[in-house]
C-alpha cells in the first residue's frame, strides 16, 4: 500500500452519540477547503488571512445556501499541529446527519476520507513523533486501566525514544572505534580502543537491552491484562466464581460434571489493574474425548497465566489436595498461587481447615463464590501479589510486540559483538553485527521502517485519528 500525503484529508474524529462532534482536516489546502464551505459571522475576514491558534464561529451552508449548522472552527498552520500540516478542527452539533452533511461538503471542494491513523502517520513522516510514539497513541486510546494509561503516556512522551536513544549513542560510538581500527587497518601499530574496555561497553548495552525485553512480560500485562487461571476439580465453583468477579453469568454453572468443557475468559479492573480471568474445565479423570481436550487447555492455561486461583471445595479438601496437587503445584512455579476454599457459607469447622496441609510460598483465603462473601478480601490480593504499585510514569517497560521482537533481535546482534570481542574476531565481522544491533533499533523507532509496516501499523487505529 503506497503512502499518501499530498491530499487534504477529512475524517469525524469524535465518537456517535456524542452532543458535539469535531471533524479534523489536515493538509496543504485544508484552510482553504474550510473557507469553501464555512462563513464567519461577525467578520468578513476568510480563515486564511486570520491569525493561527484561534477559534471563529460561523455558519456552514450546503449548496442551495441552507444552513447545516453554526460551527466552532478552529485554525492551526504548519508545522505546529499535530500533523504538522496546515489544518482546521470543525466543532459542530454531535448529529450524525451534521456531521456527514459536513464530511460530503468537504470532499465535494477537494478533501478525501482519511483512512485509520492517517493523521498519526502523518505526524510520524513530518517528524512530529517517531514511530514508538505513534504507536503509543493507539495504546492511550485502547488503554483500560490507569496502569496501561500511564506506560502508554510516558511512551508517547519519549521515555522509551529517549532510552533507545541513549542505547543508539553507545552502540555508534562502540561503531565508530571500530570503523577507525578498520579504516587505519594498515597501521598496526594503532589502536583505537582497548578490546577490554568495547567487552565491558558491550556487556553494558546488553544488560540495558536485556532490562528492556524482560520488562515485556509485564508490559503485557498491564497493556492486555494480567492473565489469572481459575482451576481446580469439577463442581468446586471455578464458574460461579468467575460469574461473582466479573458481575454477570459468563459461564454456565450446572451440578452437572464437567459442564465447562472450553475456557471462558473475561476481564475485570480492580484497583486501576486489568485482570484477565480464564474460567477452565475441571480437572478429573474422564472418557469423555473433548472433555479431555478441555483439560489438557486447563493445563495450558496455568502455564500462560501470572497467577493461578486454586480453587478446592471446602467440603472434600484435603481429598482435593491430594489428588492435584502433583499436577498443579509443580505448574504454578514462579508463578503467583492462591488457594481458595471455596463453600464458606455450608460453615465447615475451622479445626478441618487448618488441619489441611497446604504447600508453602502460597496464598490461602476462605469464601463463597456462591454468596459473594469474601470476594472483597480475594480482590485485594490479587493487587497485592500483582505488586505494580511500584510502576511509576517514568519507567521504561516494554508493551509493545513489535518492539519486544526488535530488541529480541538487537539482543542477540550485541551479544555476538560481546563473543567477538571476547574471541578476538576480525573487527569487520564485529562491526557488521554493531550495524546489525543500531538497525534494530532503529527500525522501532521508524528510522529504516518500509511502507508496508507502516500501512500495517496505522491500519489498526480509529479513522479520525
Amino acid at each position: 500500500m503506497k503512502i499518501q500525503t499530498q491530499d487534504t484529508i477529512c475524517a469525524i474524529a469524535t465518537g456517535h452519540g456524542g452532543a458535539i462532534g469535531i471533524i479534523r482536516v489536515s493538509g496543504s489546502d485544508a484552510i482553504t477547503i474550510a473557507d469553501r464551505i464555512f462563513t464567519p459571522v461577525s467578520s468578513s475576514v476568510p480563515l486564511a488571512e486570520r491569525k493561527p491558534y484561534t477559534v471563529n464561529f460561523g455558519q456552514i451552508k450546503n449548496a442551495k445556501g441552507e444552513i447545516i449548522d453554526e460551527v466552532l472552527v478552529s485554525l492551526f498552520r504548519a508545522p505546529h499541529s499535530y500533523t504538522g500540516e496546515d489544518a482546521v478542527e470543525i466543532s459542530c452539533h454531535g448529529s450524525s446527519y451534521i456531521l456527514q452533511q459536513v464530511m460530503q461538503l468537504l470532499i465535494a471542494h477537494g478533501c478525501r476520507a482519511a483512512g485509520p491513523g492517517e493523521y498519526t502517520q502523518r505526524a510520524f513522516l513530518n517528524g512530529k513523533m517517531d514511530l514508538s510514539q505513534a504507536e503509543a497513541v493507539a495504546d492511550l486510546i485502547a488503554s483500560t486501566s490507569e496502569a496501561a494509561h500511564r506506560l502508554a503516556m510516558n511512551q508517547m512522551r519519549g521515555g522509551f525514544s529517549r532510552e533507545l536513544g541513549k542505547l543508539r549513542d553507545q552502540l555508534l560510538h562502540l561503531t565508530s572505534l571500530m570503523e577507525l581500527e578498520l579504516d587505519f587497518s594498515d597501521h598496526e601499530e594503532l589502536e583505537f580502543a582497548d578490546r577490554t574496555e568495547l567487552q565491558t561497553l558491550a556487556a553494558q548495552i546488553e544488560d540495558l537491552i536485556c532490562k528492556l525485553t524482560d520488562s515485556f512480560s509485564t508490559g503485557n500485562a498491564l497493556k492486555n491484562g494480567v492473565p489469572v487461571a481459575i482451576v481446580g476439580e469439577t463442581n468446586v465453583g471455578k464458574s460461579t466464581l468467575l460469574n461473582a468477579l466479573v458481575g454477570e453469568d459468563r459461564a454456565i454453572v450446572s451440578d452437572i460434571h464437567g459442564t465447562t468443557r472450553d475456557v471462558i475468559e473475561d476481564t475485570v479492573n480492580i484497583n486501576g489493574i486489568t485482570f484477565r480471568f480464564i474460567d477452565t474445565a475441571g480437572i478429573r479423570t474422564t472418557t469423555d474425548a473433548i472433555e479431555t481436550i478441555g483439560i489438557e487447555r486447563s493445563f495450558q492455561a496455568i502455564k500462560q497465566a501470572n497467577i493461578v486461583l486454586w480453587i478446592i471445595d471446602q467440603t472434600v479438601a484435603n481429598q482435593q489436595i491430594i489428588e492435584l496437587s502433583d499436577k498443579v503445584i509443580p505448574l504454578c512455579e514462579n508463578k503467583q498461587l492462591i488457594i481458595i476454599l471455596n463453600k464458606s457459607d455450608l460453615k465447615i469447622p475451622a479445626a478441618s481447615i487448618a488441619a489441611i496441609n497446604f504447600p508453602g510460598n502460597v496464598h490461602t483465603l476462605s469464601l463463597s463464590a456462591k454468596n459473594k462473601e469474601g470476594l472483597d478480601k480475594l480482590q485485594n490480593l490479587l493487587v497485592e501479589v500483582t505488586d505494580f504499585s511500584s510502576i511509576s510514569q517514568t519507567d521504561i517497560i516494554v508493551t509493545n510486540i513489535r518492539h519486544y521482537e526488535s530488541l529480541v533481535s538487537a539482543l542477540a546482534s550485541i551479544r555476538r559483538v560481546k563473543k567477538g570481542l571476547i574471541s578476538n574476531l576480525s573487527t569487520d565481522f564485529i562491526s557488521q553485527d554493531l550495524r546489525e544491533c543500531i538497525y534494530h533499533l532503529s527500525d522501532i523507532m521508524g528510522e529504516v521502517t518500509t511502507d508496508e509496516v507502516l500501512s500495517n501499523i496505522f491500519s489498526h487505529f480509529c479513522i479520525g485519528k
